[in-house]
């Protein structure tokens, strides 16, 4: 039974069962145990340490993932850390491992495409990120030679080579991954069940319903969809997640539209916090700046105040309002109604924002009477943090 409480403050963890958990061909008893690794000397200027660990195997041969790895340059650990998982086009970014090492958190970020720090291939890396790669056919007993299986056991391992450091607390550690990362984030969540914290940006599942993919899956045909959706598709595992999990997204993302979106955080049977941004852009550096991503892991890891939450909004057919439950421990003092009357691709879809009403707990606005709309509300808190409620559609 799906449980979905949007509403609630209180940070819930609903465990899933062992037996209940789908891990998919992903061996975790294996994954779970610290990969042999080297790591190199911090560098003088940044404090970043190069890394090698080791992954799956890919055609009966080791493989290795390369990593930058930080820490804080200041504070006694063991600290709190976190995973990071880039997306397409994207590579081991220092700079993100340095942000989050400059929060107060040891970070990994590794390469997804078998690169090392030169961005050549690696003579032992994994596949590489091409749609080719991540879409190619494959037999059942092909899978371990697929994108996304290496790309998942790589975060997977990541988590593991952090919970083996001395200076990690390892019962403190999450993970946040940026459009394909994003994706990852998802499955990783939903198979892990020592992650504490997870923040998917852009990324979640339902790709063969609607996505930038579809092309890719018409080419591949029902059988081959339904073959690579069974397991690497984030509606699989995202069931299991039981930590507590941040969305966040545009409202015109080109890969990952709203409606894949929101049957995707509504599968989650947990507490499920959203930060949904009205044209937002999608790149590394818009992905990884939301300051709502570091408050919401430190509400977790470090027992930090979490941004506020929002109830699924509610329409008085009669009076035409519109309105949600906040929960927050902080005061707020914006809120704002975003709506679009526009139909057809989400991507093309043009938003309009009106300020909404503050009550006791409670946001409201005047509906448009335009129909079909689409509508959500966002508030802002004293420190800048904003959160989004689930959207609503009126009328067909």
């Amino acid at each position: 039974m799906r449980r979905y409480f949007p509403g609630l403050l209180l940070v819930m963890t609903l465990p899933a069962a062992a037996d209940e958990r789908f891990t998919g061909p992903w061996p975790m008893d294996e994954l779970k145990r610290a990969p042999a690794s080297s790591v190199s000397e911090p560098d003088p200027a940044t404090g970043l340490r190069e890394v090698f660990y080791e992954n799956v195997p890919l055609d009966g041969k080791p493989a290795r993932v390369f990593a930058y790895y930080a820490v804080p340059r200041t504070g006694e650990g063991p600290f709190p850390a976190m995973v990071l998982v880039h997306g397409g086009g994207g590579k081991a970014f220092p700079e993100w491992a340095r942000l989050w090492a400059d929060r107060g958190y040891a970070a990994i970020a590794m390469d997804l495409s078998g690169r090392g720090p030169d961005g050549e291939r690696l003579p032992d890396g994994g596949p590489d990120q091409s749609d080719e790669e991540k879409f190619r056919d494959f037999e059942p007993e092909e899978v371990g030679r697929m994108w996304s299986y290496h790309a998942v056991a790589a975060a997977v391992r990541a988590h593991s080579f952090l919970a083996a450091r001395p200076e990690v607390d390892r019962d403190r550690i999450g993970v946040t991954g940026i459009s394909w990362g994003g994706y990852l984030t998802c499955i990783v969540a939903g198979i892990d069940d020592r992650v504490k914290v997870a923040v998917p940006v852009y990324g979640c599942g339902f790709l063969d319903e609607n996505s930038a993919w579809i092309p890719r899956f018409e080419e591949m045909g029902e059988a081959r969809t339904r073959r690579w959706c069974d397991l690497f598709d984030p509606s699989r595992y995202l069931p299991g997640v039981s930590c507590p999990i941040l969305f966040v997204n545009g409202t015109n993302d080109f890969a990952y539209p709203l409606d894949s979106y929101r049957k995707s955080y509504r599968l989650v049977e947990g507490p499920v916090d959203l930060c949904i941004t009205v044209g937002m852009l999608h790149g590394h550096p818009q992905g990884w700046a939301p300051e709502e991503i570091g408050l919401f892991v430190e509400s977790i890891l470090e027992g930090g105040t979490p941004p506020p939450r929002l109830t699924a909004p509610e329409i008085d057919g009669g009076s035409g309002r519109i309105s949600a439950r906040v929960a927050s421990n902080r005061s707020y003092g914006k809120a704002k109604l975003h709506y679009t009357t526009d139909s057809g691709a989400w991507q093309e879809r043009s938003w309009s924002t009106i300020d909404a009403e503050i009550g006791d707990s409670r946001v409201e606005a005047e509906l448009p009477r335009e129909r079909p709309i689409v509508a959500f509300f966002t508030v802002e808190d004293d420190r800048g943090a904003v959160a989004s409620s689930p959207h609503v559609t009126a009328g067909k």
